[in-house]
């Protein structure tokens, strides 16, 4: 499967109903009324695009309507092309430290499938031929460590992990020194799961990052935030804070093949201007994508 396929197939919760709405919208009014305006904002927001981005295709419709009247005016192409531009950052590509270890940090609140898409950035970046090591720093949630080490056994990626409750940072400190002593490529920091209010939990993060940070220069390269498309407009809110306390260099959306609210990863990028680096499509390894904005956006509005 090709990847628009996959992300069509991945987007078709969220595609199918928007697509629909818009449908019966446009077919029943061809004129752009205030009430056909007002509706056209409902199914945009009911997909979770946000306010923003829901304006900017709103007056981008309206001015075709004026320069072109009723007939040739493409609703789903001016949606498309307003979210692609919108998305389309231009820094969707992994860090990559300019010689040695890149490190990559992974956070985000419980639940979000931060471990799975630890162990799948993993196996998507030896498939491109780098070596990736992965740290289990998830050392208050017994599971974290044995979900860890059973996908590191799975695709064959090593993992350093320390004793339960161990502290969190000496666990981040050790898997350093490991990937470099084994000439990776990339080390994999899976942190705990964290609530954006909870300060102590963030300040611990920050140390973690500290500690990494004095044994190579510069890490962790990448601070990507794992949200779950599920939530829909709530992983704003988790963004903004985990944004204030740890400087976020991109974003990570999971779920979003569970979801009519994948709208939610261009009202995010839109406001936070993050750049989506990844989305997760599906339970496989191979269900972890790198993010296109071109492919999303017409996915998004494929009829």
């Amino acid at each position: 499967m090709g990847l628009f396929a996959k992300i069509k197939a991945g987007l078709q919760k969220t595609q199918a109903k928007l697509v629909h709405e818009l449908k019966r919208i446009i077919t029943r009014s061809p004129k752009l009324t205030a009430g056909t305006i007002e509706e056209l904002e409902g199914a945009l927001l009911g997909a979770d695009l946000g306010t923003a981005m829901t304006h900017q295709i709103l007056d981008a419709v309206r001015k075709a309507y004026e320069t072109q009247g009723s007939t040739g005016v493409d609703v789903f192409t001016i949606a498309s092309r307003e979210v692609e531009q919108s998305l389309a950052t231009g820094r969707s590509e992994l860090a990559k430290a300019p010689s040695g270890l890149t490190v990559i940090s992974l956070v985000g609140v419980n639940g979000t499938g931060k471990t799975t898409t630890t162990a799948k950035l993993a196996h998507l970046l030896q498939n491109r031929g780098d070596t990736a090591v992965l740290a289990a720093c998830d050392t208050f949630r017994a599971a974290a460590i044995g979900q860890l080490k059973l996908w590191g056994q799975r695709l064959n990626v090593p993992v350093i992990a320390g004793a339960d409750k161990a502290d969190p940072a000496s666990v981040a400190h050790d898997a350093v020194t490991a990937a470099n002593a084994r000439g990776a490529t990339y080390l994999l920091v899976d942190t705990a799961g964290r609530l954006h209010t909870k300060h102590n939990l963030m300040q611990e993060l920050q140390k973690l990052h500290r500690v990494m940070g004095k044994q190579t220069p510069g890490a962790p390269h990448e601070v990507l935030l794992v949200l779950d498309a599920t939530t829909g407009m709530n992983a704003l809110t988790q963004a903004r804070e985990f944004h204030k306390a740890v400087p976020l260099t991109g974003l990570v959306v999971t779920k979003l093949d569970g979801t009519s609210k994948g709208g939610m990863v261009v009202a995010i990028q839109k406001e936070l201007g993050l750049p989506i680096k990844f989305i997760g499509l599906g339970e496989q390894p191979d269900d972890l994508q790198p993010f296109d904005a071109h492919e999303f956006a017409a996915a998004l509005f494929a009829d």
